[in-house]
């Protein structure tokens, strides 16, 4: 699935679920990055760790963090982050570690007050775009792709090497498989798959074209990127520089033993 991004508006219920969801999380993303920092100063942490405060002093039991989150139109997660590092901070008398935080908003049964771990819990299972919940999430939904991947090269009888091979030879950025035999792909050889279980907007797939995909075309050659939730289409601009944008599994791979076999 290809999208145009001037005809978005008019073509997106014919799409699946799961391309919406993403286009949603990646589109909420923007706008939480984009307001991140008002909501991350010393007054702001101040005047929501006291109307957390006051909220559950009047009713513990109510979302008191989930509401605030939502009034003020902040990702419930990261407000209870917020809370929790301030709560942190005046009990220790000390800035708590990012991974003491990290591992209490993982499993909120660890923060030393019932009250404030309950509103954290409400807070990680109602976040749609962030949170460690939402982590776990778009992990398996990732790994489950590249497995859904191998099998798809596994049938085509396919020699890889997978991502988990390379990093144990050293590599640092690897894609998920380079191919040991390259192949060609609507008339572009291939020597590498990247698999991306979202969709391709101009702003992430510019950030992995700048953090993996150039990277990869240096060490490896030419490759191709199948976004599994489609892509805007004008981002596949780069195929004579040695870079595809697939939607799926190419169904027309050239290889070489099946050219060699033609001739």
């Amino acid at each position: 699935m290809h999208v145009n991004p001037a005809g978005l508006q008019f073509s997106i219920h014919s799409q699946s679920q799961s391309t919406l969801l993403s286009i949603f999380s990646q589109e909420y993303q923007k706008q939480i990055k984009r307001t991140h920092a008002k909501h991350h100063t010393a007054e702001a942490a101040e005047t929501y760790y006291q109307r957390y405060l006051n909220g559950v002093m009047k009713n513990a039991a109510a979302p008191v963090l989930l509401e605030l989150a939502n009034e003020v139109d902040f990702a419930p997660s990261l407000m209870a982050r917020i809370v929790l590092e301030r709560f942190l901070q005046e009990r220790e008398q000390a800035i708590p570690s990012k991974t003491l935080i990290n591992s209490m908003l993982r499993d909120p049964s660890q923060i030393p007050d019932g009250v404030l771990a309950n509103q954290v819990y409400q807070c990680t299972v109602n976040d749609c775009c962030y949170g460690p919940l939402v982590d776990c999430i778009k992990h398996a939904i990732g790994h489950e792709h590249e497995v859904l991947l191998r099998e798809m090269l596994l049938e085509k009888n396919l020699s890889f090497i997978a991502e988990d091979q390379l990093r144990a030879k050293g590599y640092d950025k690897t894609p998920d498989f380079i191919l040991e035999v390259p192949v060609a792909v609507e008339g572009h050889i291939i020597h590498w798959i990247e698999s991306k279980a979202s969709f391709g907007d101009e702003s992430s797939h510019q950030a992995y074209l700048q953090d993996q995909f150039w990277s990869y075309w240096n060490r490896f050659g030419p490759g191709l990127v199948i976004y599994w939730y489609g892509f805007i289409e004008e981002l596949d601009c780069h195929r004579e520089r040695g870079i595809l944008l697939k939607d799926c599994f190419p169904t027309d791979i050239v290889t070489l033993r099946h050219s060699m076999a033609q001739r």
